[in-house]
């Protein structure tokens, strides 16, 4: 056999599998309730808008304050016992 024939076949095969699978995937996918079909439709939106690094930072200060609020108001307790 050619390397050529043997290309084809593979791309063949490839797309009855990718058809076949795809296939399923409707039929699985209309058994769904339609909050989870619409919650999966959307979900992959989510990683094609990063979060922006400025607002990683952010959110780091923010939990390092409550860490300390919290440091801060548990060691009030433990001095009083």
């Amino acid at each position: 056999m050619s390397v050529r024939l043997i290309t084809v076949l593979l791309i063949i095969i490839s797309c009855c599998l990718l058809g076949f699978v795809m296939f399923r995937l409707v039929k699985w996918s209309k058994k769904m309730p339609k909050g989870a079909f619409i919650f999966l439709a959307l979900f992959p939106l989510i990683s094609i808008f990063p979060i922006p690094p400025q607002e990683i930072k952010k959110l780091e200060k923010i939990k390092q304050q409550q860490i300390k609020k919290e440091k801060e108001n548990s060691e009030p307790h433990e001095s009083s016992e």
